[in-house]
């Protein structure tokens, strides 16, 4: 039953003064990016921002108690922001906490078959066509924030988000997209002469092994 205690246990024998400030100074840095990021897809699954807020920080402190790595990340991700904006829509809250419930079940079973190995049976352009899928979804998702559009409906599925953007044009707001569009230049170009600014995380075909 080793391999499911939980590491921090096993850290805090040798932990010192010195590894609490770099932690701590490490945790301030990824608040200050999840925080915020975790109001957007809040927003971005159909609840509501202080809802994210709670579920970062309530995942984030059960993650690093309960993780079986001193080395594992957590935080909010947008790749199942439209699934959950599905089942948001077709069973509310109740729903979306039934489906949490169901896939933390499911995780521990998966581990306990140690699972996790069959990862390396799944082809690379199946993960490619997957995230790309999920990259065109949020992008699509985004475009009435970019482009400030005031939309009629409040559509779910991408292909009718799409179709709102397009019958909803005319509202189009050139404020809104000049700030979108600075920030983006500034993510995509200034990454390149300093350094001390992150970069957006492209992944090609050589860095695959990395991302």
């Amino acid at each position: 039953m080793k391999e499911f205690k939980p590491k921090l246990f096993s850290c805090m024998k040798s932990y010192t003064k010195e590894q609490f400030v770099k932690d701590l100074t490490a945790g301030l840095i990824v608040a200050i990016i999840a925080l915020p990021l975790s109001i957007a897809l809040a927003l971005a699954s159909g609840v509501t921002p202080d809802q994210g807020l709670y579920t970062a920080i309530i995942a984030g402190f059960v993650i690093s108690f309960l993780g079986g790595s001193r080395v594992q990340i957590a935080g909010p991700t947008a790749a199942f922001a439209t699934i959950v904006a599905g089942i948001i829509a077709k069973n509310g809250i109740g729903g979306l906490a039934l489906a949490t419930i169901i896939a933390g079940i499911l995780l521990v079973v998966m581990g306990l078959f140690k699972l996790g190995s069959l990862i390396k049976f799944i082809p690379y352009t199946i993960t490619t066509g997957f995230t790309t899928g999920i990259a065109i979804t949020l992008v699509i998702g985004q475009l009435k924030d970019f482009m400030g559009l005031t939309f009629k409906n409040s559509p779910i599925e991408t292909i009718d988000k799409l179709k709102e953007v397009v019958s909803c044009i005319a509202t189009f707001n050139w404020q809104a997209f000049v700030i979108g569009a600075v920030s983006l230049a500034i993510l995509i170009i200034f990454p390149k002469f300093i350094k001390r600014i992150p970069p957006l995380n492209f992944c090609n075909h050589n860095q695959r092994r990395s991302c």
